[in-house]
């Protein structure tokens, strides 16, 4: 993991929180998110149940001062009375990611939306912190998600799991600000990746990075026409910060402005390996669906973000990334349970 700067806010000050709780905390975001908090003075429990997260991606920071990893399901309620904080700040990153890792969970992907966001507003209630939900448009391929799909809306049909468990989360969170005076706000994340992304789903960037370096031929759907908006992980951490630093109720978009197409990224990415795999296209060509945007114009004004990572500048730096990782270090009965310091 590359080292990130730690977070101030507008005044130059430090984080405003002594003990924060992170949720979901072993997944690629949340590890970057652990490990900023960390350099920036608080201390951090971590906990994930391992079902998408890895253990090995916050095992670096075992040894930390104010670091405390725990492995657990927020949505079990024995679970979420033993975490006895207090805490000043919980980041909820369990709630329903929409990601190809959940397609074949819907189950859990549901109970993730509700009774994984209620245990987590639980918890920030009863110690009076701050609450954010992170939150993000479902993957529908071929079809842009939106945040009002109409009457027409299938919640039984093939993304209607995934759409109904992000709508549910969100919509929970506000009713929890607006009939109890949480203090609670929703950051909706597109886009982010960087060191210690998810691979083997088949998505770009990761995708092409792996092939490449594999010297796989690196495959590209359709004509390459689809564009992808991207936010570097450290524009993302950044950006979800700042937000949990103030007290927006509104949902706030954190995302890159810049969209290469499919086709550019895999072309910079075979460039920046240098493999000699092959592009192959695959699947219907024709004119692609327009993309998710973010529309960041929230949080530039009200929170002072702005993204500083080039596209070009995030793939160069994720690909020397990916090229010096170490291999994964499995799961073992002595690194399961709790770790703290």
């Amino acid at each position: 993991m590359m080292p990130m700067a730690a977070f101030t806010g507008p005044d130059g000050a430090r984080v405003p929180w002594g003990r924060v709780l992170v949720t979901g905390g072993a997944g690629f975001l949340g590890s970057h998110l652990c490990t900023r908090l960390l350099d920036s003075g608080a201390e951090v429990d971590c906990l994930d149940d391992l079902s998408t997260g890895r253990a090995e991606k916050v095992a670096p920071l075992a040894g930390r001062p104010g670091f405390r990893f725990l492995e657990g399901d927020i949505a079990e309620p024995a679970r979420a009375r033993a975490l006895t904080g207090p805490y000043d700040l919980v980041l909820h990153l369990a709630g329903p990611q929409c990601t190809a890792a959940w397609p074949d969970r819907p189950v859990e992907l549901l109970e993730a939306g509700s009774l994984g966001t209620r245990a987590a507003l639980a918890v920030a209630k009863r110690d009076g912190a701050r609450f954010l939900l992170a939150s993000s448009p479902p993957v529908r391929p071929g079809v842009p998600f939106r945040e009002d799909p109409g009457p027409g809306s299938d919640p039984v049909g093939p993304h209607g799991t995934c759409a109904e468990a992000v709508r549910f989360a969100e919509a929970l969170t506000a009713a929890h600000a607006a009939a109890h005076g949480l203090d609670a706000g929703i950051v909706r994340l597109f886009g982010g990746y960087g060191p210690g992304m998810r691979t083997g789903d088949g998505t770009p960037p990761a995708a092409f990075i792996e092939q490449a370096l594999a010297g796989q031929p690196v495959t590209v759907a359709g004509d390459g026409g689809h564009r992808h908006p991207l936010c570097y992980v450290d524009d993302m951490t950044d950006g979800i910060l700042r937000v949990a630093a103030g007290r927006s109720v509104r949902p706030v978009d954190i995302g890159g402005d810049e969209a290469p197409t499919a086709l550019e990224l895999a072309r910079h990415v075979i460039g920046l390996t240098g493999s000699d795999s092959p592009l192959v296209f695959t699947g219907p060509r024709g004119a692609p669906a327009a993309p998710d945007r973010p529309v960041t114009g929230f949080a530039r004004e009200i929170f002072g973000w702005l993204p500083g990572v080039t596209w070009q500048d995030g793939l160069e730096r994720t690909v020397a990334a990916f090229r010096h990782a170490p291999e994964p270090v499995p799961t073992t009965t002595e690194r399961a349970g709790e770790w703290r310091m």
